[in-house]
């Protein structure tokens, strides 16, 4: 019955983001899968802490729009999220609450579960906040070096904040929800900076590895392809082709779930 409530909730939330534009159709499709799973394996905790990743990306994807404004074109996608972002931000996520259906007694799976989903949530906010910061950012593999907003690998100070606070929030909800109720607050400061360590990771293969293009009509780089927002082709210039913003998204929680679960295999 759990699996049913769970389906019926997802398929709920789904079709109300869909209407509101926070959602694609291929991603109410895939949040009604992610949505089922931790809603119908976990429980309202779990529920919890991924609508609260969920609202809260979706409300500062739309918030301060004047101000991004111009900004749009150098990223892949816009605030309507399809199922490549969907599963890029909440596949690990649903991995460790099917986890937690195998072991119900571990603590892995609902730290993992809550640290992939701080580390989605940070990035997030430093991508969606990081624009309000007065001066440009700086490149994350070379300090000295501004670049423009926007720009896949910069970092800032109103970015690097707003994704402590991020990653802070999810962490604290993981303590006071934590199914078990033994989470101390050295796990609050694991997961916090787990998160943050991963939305850091995230910066770094945007500014490395990540697949970027160029457009020689605007003459500007962007995540953009095959087509850039004036509708030319893009070209492409550095980084690996199949590494798209949804894998490094799902990279970014990946890398600060291995940071966190560190002390769990020493």
């Amino acid at each position: 019955m759990q699996i049913l409530y769970g389906f019926i909730l997802a398929i709920l939330i789904a079709v109300l983001a869909y209407r509101l534009h926070s959602l694609s159709r291929s991603g109410a499709a895939a949040a009604t899968v992610v949505g089922t799973i931790i809603f119908g394996v976990g429980g309202w905790q779990w529920a919890i802490l991924l609508l609260t990743f969920f609202i809260t990306s979706s409300g500062l994807s739309r918030a301060f729009k004047k101000r991004k404004e111009g900004l749009s074109e150098k990223f892949s996608k816009g605030h309507e999220r399809d199922a490549g972002q969907v599963l890029g931000n909440g596949g690990l996520a649903t991995f460790f609450a099917a986890l937690h259906a195998l072991y119900p007694e571990s603590l892995i799976p609902w730290v993992g579960f809550a640290v992939s989903l701080a580390a989605v949530n940070a990035d997030t906010w430093a991508t969606e906040l990081g624009v309000l910061n007065p001066t440009p950012p700086r490149l994350i593999t070379d300090l000295r070096k501004r670049v423009e907003k926007g720009t896949s690998g910069g970092i800032s100070l109103w970015g690097t904040g707003a994704s402590l606070l991020g990653s802070a929030l999810i962490a604290l909800l993981a303590i006071l929800l934590s199914p078990t109720g033994t989470l101390t607050t050295d796990y609050w400061l694991l997961i916090t900076f787990a998160g943050l360590a991963g939305s850091l990771f995230d910066s770094l293969l945007g500014a490395t590895v990540q697949a970027m293009y160029y457009c020689p009509t605007d003459k500007k780089e962007t995540e953009k392809h095959p087509l850039h927002t004036c509708g030319t082709e893009t070209v492409h210039v550095r980084g690996w082709k199949w590494l798209n913003n949804d894998r490094v998204n799902f990279a970014c929680g990946a890398f600060g779930v291995a940071i966190a679960l560190i002390p769990f295999v020493i």
